[in-house]
C-alpha cells in the first residue's frame, strides 16, 4: 500500500459553549460551519497544494442536526470557495468523528483511490447543544425499545446515552482516587496554560476574527477555557456533575467547546514530488467497541490493534495524545496500557483545551504531530472514547 502522510494541520481556537448563557461564547456568532469554512482555504495553501488537487473532502461531526447538517460534506466546500470538483462525505463516529475521517482518508489513499484528502471537523456545542437539538426531532429516543423492552435491558442506555455516568462506572472499575483526578485535572491545566504561554499553539491556530454577544469584535487566538489560575483546592471543591454521591465533577471533565480542525493527507511519493515535508507519517489506525455503559474504556482495545497492526509495543510509543472527555479515561489508559504519564498529554489535554466532539480528532492527531517534532519524539498515538462505546486511535512517525 502506499505511504500516507499528514502534509497540513491547521484549527481554529476552542472557545467556552454555555448554551444557557450564549453571549459568554466567543464563537457565538459563527456557526461550526463558518469556522470550518475559514480554515480550510489556509490549510491547503499551507499544504503546498492546489484547491483542484484535493481528491476528497471528509467532515466530521457528532451532532449533525439543525445547521450544522453539512450536505453530505458539500455545505464547508461551498462557504470556502472550494472547487465543486471536490467530492465529500460527513462521517458521524461522535467523539471519534474527526480521526475517523483521518482513517478513511489514510485507507482512500494507502490503497490508491485518492491521492489527496481534505479532513475537517467541526462542533457548536453552544449553537447545537448535546441532546437538546435532537430530542425535539425525535432523533435521540425514536425507538423507546432499546429503554423499556426488557430484552435489551442488558445494554443499559439510561447510563450508556450519559457521558458522565459512564465515567463514573469507568471510575469504579479501577484502583484511582477522586484526588488522583482532580491532580490531573490540574496538572492539565497547568501544561496548555506552560504550551500557550511558551507560543506552541501558536504554529496550530488560525487566528479569527468574530463578533462577540454585544456587537464588539474579538480576534480569537486561543483556546478560552484554559485558566492558569487553576488550583487543586478549586477542583476538589467542586460539587459532583452526574449524580449525588458521584465522583465526577466538571473540573475533572472536558468544557463544553466550539471549534473547527482541519488537515491535509497525501501519499508520500506526491509529497516527495512536490518537495513537501510533511508533518509525520500515519503508521496505523485501530478502532474498538466496548461496553456502552464504560465508553471510556475505548480507547484502550483501539490502542491494542492499532499497535498490534504496526508491530509496536505502547512502550515503542513516545508519546501519547489521549482525549480527556474525563480525566479518568486517560488515567484508565495510563494503567491499562502500562504508560509513562509524563509521556501523556504533555501540552495539557481536553480538560482544559476543550472537546468540540466531532472535531477532536484531528486535534488530538495534529498536535502530538507537532509534539514529536518539538520534541524529537518518532512515534506517537492519539486515540479517544467514543460515545456509544467505541474507541479509535492513531498511531504516527515523525518525518525525519
Amino acid at each position: 500500500m502506499k505511504e500516507v502522510v499528514i502534509a497540513g494541520y491547521l484549527r481554529t481556537a476552542q472557545s467556552r459553549s454555555r448554551p444557557n448563557d450564549p453571549a459568554r461564547d466567543w464563537f457565538c456568532k459563527m456557526r461550526s460551519d463558518e469556522l470550518l469554512a475559514k480554515i480550510l482555504p489556509e490549510v491547503i495553501k499551507r499544504s503546498g497544494v492546489e484547491p483542484q488537487e484535493i481528491d476528497d473532502f471528509l467532515v466530521g461531526c457528532a451532532t449533525g442536526v439543525s445547521e450544522q447538517w453539512a450536505y453530505g460534506g458539500r455545505n464547508p466546500i461551498f462557504l470556502a470557495n472550494l472547487p465543486d470538483t471536490i467530492a465529500a462525505k460527513f462521517v458521524d463516529q461522535q467523539c471519534g468523528s474527526a480521526m475517523a475521517g483521518i482513517h478513511i482518508g489514510f485507507m482512500e489513499i494507502a490503497q490508491e483511490f485518492a491521492d489527496i484528502v481534505l479532513v475537517g471537523g467541526m462542533e457548536h456545542m453552544t449553537r447545537v447543544p448535546m441532546g437538546g437539538s435532537l430530542i425535539d426531532r425525535g432523533a435521540i429516543m425514536p425507538n423507546m425499545t432499546l429503554f423499556l423492552d426488557a430484552k435489551y435491558q442488558h445494554w443499559d442506555m439510561m447510563t450508556a446515552m450519559n457521558m458522565g455516568l459512564t465515567a463514573e462506572k469507568l471510575f469504579a472499575r479501577t484502583d484511582y482516587s477522586k484526588e488522583d483526578m482532580d491532580k490531573w485535572g490540574l496538572r492539565s491545566h497547568q501544561l496548555a496554560a506552560k504550551a500557550r504561554e511558551a507560543g506552541f499553539f501558536e504554529g496550530e491556530i488560525f487566528p479569527i476574527e468574530a463578533e462577540q454577544g454585544d456587537g464588539s469584535m474579538m480576534v480569537v487566538d486561543k483556546d478560552q477555557a484554559v485558566r492558569g489560575d487553576a488550583t487543586l483546592e478549586g477542583i476538589a471543591s467542586l460539587r459532583p456533575a452526574f449524580k449525588k454521591d458521584g465522583v465526577i465533577t466538571a473540573g475533572i471533565s472536558s468544557p463544553l467547546n466550539a471549534g473547527a480542525t482541519s488537515m491535509v493527507l497525501m501519499s508520500k511519493d506526491t509529497a516527495k514530488k512536490k518537495k513537501i515535508k510533511p508533518l509525520a507519517t500515519i503508521r496505523s489506525i485501530g478502532f474498538a467497541g466496548v461496553d456502552p455503559t464504560i465508553m471510556g474504556h475505548g480507547p484502550v482495545p483501539a490502542s491494542q490493534k492499532a499497535l498490534d497492526k504496526a508491530g509496536l509495543k505502547a512502550s515503542d510509543i513516545d508519546f501519547w495524545e489521549i482525549n480527556e472527555a474525563f480525566c479518568i479515561v486517560a488515567l484508565n489508559c495510563i494503567k491499562e496500557l502500562d504508560l509513562d504519564p509524563d509521556r501523556v498529554n504533555v501540552m495539557g489535554g481536553a480538560t482544559a483545551i476543550g472537546h468540540p466532539l466531532g472535531a477532536t480528532g484531528i486535534r488530538l492527531t495534529g498536535t502530538l504531530a507537532r509534539i514529536l517534532a518539538a520534541k524529537g519524539g518518532r512515534y506517537g498515538c492519539s486515540n479517544a472514547c467514543v460515545g456509544g462505546g467505541q474507541g479509535v486511535a492513531t498511531i504516527i512517525e515523525r518525518e525525519k
